[in-house]
């Protein structure tokens, strides 16, 4: 049973969810889709819909259950664990499944040249690794930066992918991005201290 579940690919369940005839569909019933590849998978889940164009403060709503879910992989958790109020947080399938749909075949394409490699970034200390840098970019998700969120959620995206295929040339990738985002966000930070600072000279306050 178990070696079936992992020969199924993430692509294949999101599309199941997709064409499900339920008009909705809760976070607690794609977690139970997900089976023992979840954690992995709802990493990508609620990082990839950051590269597509959405409402403000999606970003924040979708950061929300990275916060909840990336620190039990850090510590080793087993299973996820979310709060019944997420867990049982209805959304609208069509909307979820038109999201869904654009990122798939992006998605496929990835498993067409992924496999397991690299097995020593993984593991007990590997995936705990993975946790704590997800849980690191999850909060930088949280803020309201305007572009800022693409990188992050590039990276978590990757580490989930990483998770699930135990590809280890995904997880570098994931290192890689995040290290992007870690020069993007201090040359970010120093470029806003910068205009403030000319704007306070403008207005005459130093």
């Amino acid at each position: 049973m178990e070696s079936n579940e992992r020969r199924r690919r993430l692509s294949d369940i999101l599309l199941e969810i997709c064409d499900d005839p339920d008009p909705t569909v809760t976070v607690g019933e794609i977690v139970h889709r997900f089976g023992r590849r979840a954690f992995g998978a709802l990493l990508f889940f609620f990082s990839a819909p950051n590269w597509l164009p959405l409402p403000p403060g999606s970003s924040t709503f979708l950061a929300a259950p990275l916060v909840l879910l990336t620190p039990q992989v850090a510590v080793g958790i087993q299973g996820p664990w979310l709060p019944r109020f997420i867990d049982e947080r209805k959304m609208k399938r069509p909307e979820l499944a038109k999201t869904l749909r654009r990122i798939t075949p992006f998605l496929q394409r990835i498993e067409k040249v992924s496999r397991p490699r690299l097995p020593f970034l993984f593991g007990p200390v590997g995936d705990r690794l993975i946790g704590l840098t997800c849980f690191a970019l999850a909060l930088v998700l949280l803020l309201p930066i305007p572009l800022g969120n693409m990188a992050p959620a590039a990276a978590i995206a990757a580490f989930g992918l990483a998770l699930v295929q135990r590809d280890g040339v995904l997880a570098l990738i994931g290192y890689a991005v995040t290290a992007l985002s870690a020069g993007l966000l201090v040359l970010g930070g120093r470029a806003a201290l910068l205009a403030l600072g000319e704007l306070l000279r403008w207005l005459g306050v130093s």
